[in-house]
């Protein structure tokens, strides 16, 4: 790439990154993976800058790249995921059958996280999305073991009742911990 190139890639990455940044965290679901994501489309879219046949529309390239290397991290990530049985299921389980509503389920738990105190939100979060015992945790958060029973009471009780004030049919087992993860 020559200088006059370098230049125009370096406005093209200064005009459109934000609306890039936006694209990516929408694809991934996260700033951070969003922002590697976006990292790995624009250097991927320098190596070749001096090939784009349009130089008038390179952000659909980039939107090209930022797509196809989401697909490829997908499937790299869900490649480990599959489940081995003994025999093969005629349906698919009542827990997969409706994406949507997991979907949903999940976002009002994260809701309801983000409400609880700090304290509270730390110890749900190391027992139940980490799975550490009462010891480690009162370890980590500096406080007695009773401490952190009652916090994952209280927290507990404070996410089942925000739980079924958001209508979520899955208030009872999500708050029990089991649906947490």
């Amino acid at each position: 790439m020559n200088a006059d190139e370098e230049r125009q890639f370096r406005e093209f990455v200064a005009a459109r990154s934000r609306t890039l940044l936006h694209t990516a965290y929408l694809l991934t679901g996260d700033w951070e993976q969003g922002r590697d994501l976006l990292q790995t489309a624009l250097a991927a879219t320098a190596r070749r800058w001096s090939k784009l046949r349009d130089r008038e529309q390179p952000e659909i390239y980039v939107r090209r790249v930022l797509y196809n290397a989401q697909v490829d991290r997908f499937r790299l990530l869900s490649w480990g995921r599959e489940t081995v049985t003994d025999t093969l299921p005629d349906r698919p389980s009542a827990q997969t059958a409706d994406w949507a509503e997991t979907v949903v389920q999940r976002q009002d738990i994260m809701a309801a996280l983000r409400q609880l105190p700090k304290r509270q939100r730390a110890v749900i979060v190391l027992r139940y999305f980490e799975d550490r015992p009462d010891a480690e945790i009162a370890a980590i958060l500096g406080v007695a073991q009773g401490t952190v029973r009652s916090q994952t009471h209280k927290a507990l009780a404070a996410l089942r009742g925000t739980l079924a004030g958001a209508g979520s049919s899955s208030a009872s087992s999500t708050a029990t911990g089991r649906g947490l993860a």
